[in-house]
């Protein structure tokens, strides 16, 4: 017996019924920022204004992240001066998915991070001390084994945490450091996230992933991966409101193995939005694909732009309970 395929809606070929009865089927909102709200500093036309109509139905909006290199009121700010709104309750980045779960890990010691200050303030706000912030120059000798051996020596015997995010400062002296505090039995190893790259056309810089591996590979161990698409964000949006059901929760992304996946690993249902790092076409041919982990990416509903469902919310206003 064959298993059903998943497929996707196109938003604009709905009904103005089938348009409401989308729009009634959830109560909570987990939307990506990057490439669905905004791009840069200038917002998606229309978003702001979709967002807050959400708020008006009485939809609670959650904004998740996998961004580490800020702190939660940085985003907040952001969210606010591009006419979003929003409390910091309600924003969710992978800095501070970091503190939250070393938090409930009832964490002991210092954590050694690569990352950027928005993380290690995070971290400090639940009473955690990070080392490593900022730049690690090299030696002023060329490199030798004598040279490795005296950054080895400069370790904390404190660090019981090992936390990968982007950082900006990456050098082969913290590689040296992440991989050696690996070596000491139960150290804990996190990363932010593992996307490939920044949207940012034309283009291509390379993403967190790129950071991981260089730690990854040589410490032959995989870390707790924080970010999209595993369920971190969820539970965490669970803990703050128990209450939240995960069958009328809304995840909107643009991106399907972070976003769309996130919305499927926790049973969300799932809207992409065009214009990212995946188009309309990428989801028809995962819908055609006969590998289960493709079809996995094909988001339930799908729209050029989430700026888009702006007349149709309000042209349909009666139908919206």
């Amino acid at each position: 017996m064959t298993s059903s395929k998943n497929t996707c809606q196109e938003i604009s070929q709905l009904s103005d019924e089938e348009v409401g009865n989308f729009i009634n089927s959830f109560d909570t909102v987990l939307t990506d920022c990057d490439g669905v709200l905004w791009f840069g500093m200038k917002p998606v036309p229309g978003s702001p204004e979709v967002i807050n109509l959400f708020r008006e139905l009485g939809k609670k909006v959650y904004y998740v992240t996998n961004n580490s290199t800020k702190h939660r009121r940085d985003f907040l700010k952001k969210c606010i001066d591009l006419k979003f709104g929003g409390t910091q309750e309600e924003v969710l980045g992978t800095a501070y998915l970091a503190a939250w779960y070393l938090k409930n890990q009832n964490f002991k010691g210092k954590v050694y991070m690569l990352g950027e200050a928005g993380l290690a303030q995070e971290l400090s706000d639940v009473g955690i001390e990070c080392i490593g912030l900022g730049p690690d120059l090299p030696p002023k000798d060329p490199f030798s084994a004598h040279v490795a051996v005296d950054i080895v020596k400069e370790l904390d015997p404190d660090v019981n945490c090992v936390l990968v995010a982007f950082d900006f400062n990456i050098s082969y002296p913290k590689i040296i450091k992440a991989l050696n505090y690996l070596e000491k039995p139960g150290v804990i190893f996190l990363a932010s996230n593992t996307d490939e790259r920044f949207p940012m056309d034309p283009y291509a810089l390379p993403g967190t992933a790129a950071i991981v591996a260089s730690v990854t590979v040589p410490a032959e161990r995989d870390p707790v991966i924080l970010g999209k698409p595993n369920t971190f964000f969820f539970d965490a949006v669970r803990q703050r409101s128990p209450t939240v059901q995960p069958e009328r929760t809304l995840m909107i992304g643009d991106r399907a193995n972070t976003d769309i996946l996130l919305g499927k690993n926790c049973n969300l249902k799932t809207l992409q939005v065009g214009g990212g790092v995946h188009k309309l076409s990428d989801i028809r041919r995962w819908e055609k694909s006969s590998c289960p982990k493709e079809n996995k990416l094909v988001a339930d509903y799908y729209i050029d732009s989430l700026g888009d469902l702006l007349p149709l919310m309000q042209r349909i206003k009666h139908l919206i309970k």
